[in-house]
C-alpha cells in the first residue's frame, strides 16, 4: 500500500488557508462556505493562494483587510 506524503510547505499552506478563511467569515459575519465562495468570486482566493507565503507572516487582521480590499476592487460589495 502506497502512502502519499505532503510536503511541509503544502501542509503549512493548508493550515494557513483553513485558518484565515474562517477569520474572514467571522469578520464579515458570513458562514465559512459563503466566505469561500465570496473570495473565489471576487479574486480574494487567487490572491490568497498566490501570496500565502507572505500573508501568513502578517497579522490576521491585516490579511483579512487585504482580502477585503482585493475583493472590493473586483466588485465585491461587503
Amino acid at each position: 500500500m502506497k502512502t502519499d506524503v505532503i510536503s511541509k510547505a503544502t501542509s503549512d499552506k493548508i493550515s494557513f488557508i483553513t485558518y484565515i478563511v474562517p477569520e474572514f467569515a467571522a469578520a464579515y459575519k458570513m458562514k465559512n462556505q459563503d466566505a469561500f465562495f465570496y473570495l473565489k468570486k471576487y479574486g480574494g482566493w487567487d490572491f490568497l493562494i498566490k501570496h500565502w507565503g507572505a500573508l501568513h507572516t502578517a497579522n490576521s487582521f491585516h490579511v483579512v483587510d487585504y482580502l477585503y480590499r482585493i475583493c472590493y476592487q473586483n466588485g465585491g460589495l461587503r
